[in-house]
């Protein structure tokens, strides 16, 4: 692989890549196959299901198509707990107002 990643999104990546690769699998499907639906080379695919960071998201995307897989597209920064807590810390406080003798 040309580019060099954190570990952690190298590892994410391999995870990912033994997804897509599972479900083709399952749905016995040869890498020859999925890459004519997803109209890319064999080659690509097979990067695909090895985590490779080179692949555009583009190409995922085209290859989870092809395993009717698109709506997984959606879970992506679903939840995002640290930008919640961020906004949360950001929003101003409402302070009352002081008692009148």
């Amino acid at each position: 692989m040309g580019t060099k990643l954190p570990r952690r999104l190298e590892e994410n990546m391999a995870q990912m890549g033994e997804r897509i690769k599972l479900a083709r699998l399952r749905r016995n499907l040869s890498i020859a196959q999925v890459a004519e639906r997803a109209t890319c080379s064999p080659l690509t695919v097979n990067r695909i299901e090895k985590g490779s960071p080179t692949v555009a998201v583009g190409i995922y995307a085209r290859v989870l198509y092809a395993l009717q897989l698109e709506d997984d597209l959606m879970l992506i920064a679903k939840e995002d707990a640290l930008g919640r807590t961020l906004q949360d810390l950001s929003l101003k406080h409402r302070q009352r107002a002081s008692k009148k003798e």
